[in-house]
């Protein structure tokens, strides 16, 4: 399937997963009906909240919510990127791993990505939030092939490490895939130009479907919105607004090949 549509799922979750998961049920119904068949939610789609919560609520793959999910993206016939969720670490009972999942069209889950870099930052006079306090990091690149094209799979904080993307590249990926919840503060300063650097320098389509506005952790989180899908060429081609909502765009596999094949910079490197 060298050309069909893509959509990025925006989101303002908070700690009432059921409100979060009727959105997203909502959202993803209307991305499916504008005609997309991948479509992509934000970092932690089904809570946003304290995270002490988060790793409370953590599941095993196999659990409700995912099982949930899975069964929509059956029901619509879609491969369908759920950003990251909360996923029980069986060896470290205190934490849980932020995990992005991907389903296919017959709903069976297809690959999954446990976040490598967390986010353990202490910007003066903006941001200061520690991660690792509840989050065990993973360890492994992930491409998914797929009849969409082959997914490399991220996670937010990982957009600021483009080692993990050449890997990505290396490993024959052609979309990336950066579900987030970025901070306004940095956000406003980095989002746009680092999306755009990454899919510069891979010759990588990319979706990054955003969380927006407040959510309700004690005043932590002001997420910045702003979901993209980039061409690879870097070039913005869809962009939400503020609130919750989607942005569809068209993917063109063999304008990558093109882009490739005019500017060979995997052939070009030397060190």
């Amino acid at each position: 399937m060298d050309t069909f549509l893509a959509a990025c799922v925006q989101l303002s979750c908070t700690s009432d997963v059921e409100r979060n998961l009727a959105t997203t049920d909502r959202l993803v119904r209307e991305a499916a009906a504008a005609g997309a068949k991948l479509i992509a939610t934000p970092e932690n789609t089904p809570y946003l909240g304290p995270h002490a919560q988060k790793v409370e609520l953590a599941e095993p793959l196999d659990g409700p919510t995912l099982s949930r999910l899975g069964a929509l993206a059956r029901e619509l016939n879609v491969h369908l990127l759920i950003g990251s969720t909360a996923e029980v670490a069986p060896d470290d009972p205190g934490k849980c791993f932020n995990t992005s999942v991907l389903f296919g069209p017959e709903g069976d889950l297809i690959a999954h990505y446990r976040k490598i870099h967390l986010f353990d930052v202490d910007i003066e006079d903006g941001v200061r939030f520690i991660e690792s306090d509840t989050v065990a990091p993973g360890d492994e690149a992930v491409v998914a092939e797929t009849p969409v094209g082959a997914l490399g799979l991220t996670v937010c904080y990982d957009l600021r490490f483009p080692g993990l993307y050449e890997i990505l590249r290396e490993e024959g990926a052609e979309i990336l895939t950066v579900p987030s919840a970025f901070t306004f503060k940095t956000g406003t300063a980095h989002w746009h130009i680092l999306l755009q650097a990454r899919a510069i320098e891979t010759q990588c389509w990319v979706l990054a479907p955003g969380q927006t506005g407040e959510h309700d952790d004690a005043g932590l989180r002001h997420s910045y919105g702003h979901s993209l899908i980039i061409d690879p060429w870097g070039e913005v081609v869809a962009e939400c607004e503020e609130g919750e909502g989607f942005c569809v765009a068209e993917i063109d596999l063999e304008k990558m090949r093109a882009i490739r094949r005019g500017m060979p910079v995997v052939e070009h490197r030397r060190v």
